[in-house]
């Protein structure tokens, strides 16, 4: 289960788009991928056999359209980053002595903070938004990766057309890089909930790795892919702080993107294979970063970071942090009723144990109070989570941030819908109606064109 939205309300994290069943399938564009003629091709070591992801007796699967192999030249290759930080998954449910150990000895928000911690020391240490001189031939790229970034908006336009309209305001470099891994976030959600998901295997997994691996290194498979090959090389982040070997790091710290956040995402992917209980909120807590959180941290280098704000790194990725994670809790909330027709439930076992409540309550689809009390109780934790990411939402560059806050308030308002509903999230799925997203989305705009919150707090204090 990752973050969810319907074609209309499709303005939360670019994964956000998840239980829609509709197969988008698109006739292969011969003529974008001949015409990829790059003249840095010679750069690029010769592509490998492709990487697809089949399901026997299937057709490729993890893609939103049946793609042809990517004949451009590739972005130059980048070197092999350096010792990983991967955040563990927790066990399988039929290894849950060893789950209960890992996670008493270290909890997941400890873990996730790790990662942010890291993920914010890398940005800080960047040069700002430097690009080296091998990077700028890729403006001289011919109509192939113009095409690639065109059918990602194509794609974004058609499953979060809200999202897609409040990309409009961002330049168009950094908007057609929020489109690529918007793409890449969604196939990747397709792989277990798309209409091949009863095919899917770990090994399936396994070889979408191999392939993000594959575009991180400057050999996308199809134009899907190249369109994020493209994407991470040019909004790359510093690898100096994550390596002891400072000398080989100083050589290509500027040209390494961190490709963590991405490899986690697909981690959660593995955990929808393998789990459908969560016994407490430390082990929710984990699948929440790795389906939503992960987008966050994929998208803040692209975003940026205000010139005028005050606040350090950290505040921002924390901030992006938890606007995933909250909109993740959000879709939870809304769709009880749709989880426990699949036979999952992504709700804290313990503290359903706690309010006197039952795996029968949620399958029988129980409004009592208790179940209120409940809900209210998971409603409180979300919205706490919004308020943090509003820290974070202001210190974005100002031509990003209205995307961001569309996300943050339009979501919000679904817990008041859940409330409106009398908590009855088992036969009434709560939406936000179109007349509330057409105020929400002015409202946006405004908090999108005020200074970054660290400026304000400044100047408060110094007029006191």
């Amino acid at each position: 289960m990752m973050s969810t939205t319907t074609t209309s309300s499709a303005a939360g994290s670019p994964v956000c788009a998840r239980r829609r069943q509709r197969v988008f399938v698109d006739v292969p564009r011969r003529r974008a991928t001949s015409l990829a003629r790059v003249e840095y091709a010679k750069m690029a070591p010769p592509p490998p056999p492709p990487c697809s992801v089949r399901a026997a007796g299937s057709n490729p699967i993890g893609c939103l359209e049946v793609a042809e192999p990517w004949s451009g030249a590739a972005p130059p290759a980048l070197p092999p980053l350096p010792g990983h930080l991967h955040v563990a998954a927790p066990a399988a449910e039929d290894d849950d002595d060893a789950l209960a150990a890992a996670a008493a000895a270290v909890p997941s928000e400890q873990r996730v903070h790790d990662v942010v911690l890291k993920q914010a020391a890398l940005a800080a240490a960047a040069p700002e938004m430097r690009r080296p001189a091998q990077l700028a031939e890729r403006e001289r790229v011919a109509g192939g990766l113009n095409a690639a970034f065109d059918r990602c908006g194509e794609v974004c336009k058609e499953y979060a057309k809200t999202f897609y309209l409040a990309t409009q305001l961002m330049t168009p470099e950094r908007r057609r890089a929020i489109w690529a891994i918007y793409v890449w976030c969604r196939r990747t959600d397709e792989l277990v909930d798309g209409p091949n998901a009863s095919h899917m295997s770990a090994l399936a997994l396994d070889r979408w790795e191999s392939r993000l691996d594959d575009i991180f290194a400057g050999r996308p498979y199809d134009m899907l892919d190249a369109a994020l090959s493209h994407t991470v090389a040019t909004f790359p982040v510093d690898i100096q702080a994550s390596t002891t070997n400072t000398m080989k790091s100083q050589e290509y710290s500027q040209y390494a993107p961190c490709v963590q956040p991405f490899r986690d995402m697909i981690e959660g992917m593995r955990l929808d294979l393998t789990k459908s209980r969560y016994r407490s909120f430390d082990e929710l807590y984990l699948y929440c970063y790795y389906v939503a959180g992960t987008v966050g941290l994929m998208t803040v280098p692209v975003m940026g970071i205000s010139p005028d704000s005050r606040a350090n790194t950290e505040t921002v990725y924390k901030g992006a942090l938890a606007l995933g994670l909250a909109n993740q809790l959000t879709n939870i909330l809304r769709d009880v009723g749709e989880d426990a027709r699949r036979g999952r439930i992504y709700l804290p076992m313990d503290e359903l144990e706690m309010a006197g409540l039952s795996e029968d309550d949620i399958f029988d689809g129980r409004v009592t109070d208790r179940w209120r009390c409940f809900m209210r109780d998971q409603i409180t934790r979300a919205r706490a989570f919004f308020r943090q990411a509003e820290e974070g939402a202001s210190e974005l560059n100002q031509e990003s941030r209205w995307p961001v806050w569309a996300s943050l308030l339009l979501y919000r308002q679904i817990l008041d819908e859940i409330e409106a509903n009398g908590y009855n999230n088992f036969t009434k799925r709560a939406y936000v109606p179109k007349a509330k997203k057409i105020v929400a989305l002015p409202k946006a705009y405004y908090r999108s064109l005020m200074l970054p919150s660290s400026v304000r707090h400044c100047s408060s204090l110094t007029s006191s």
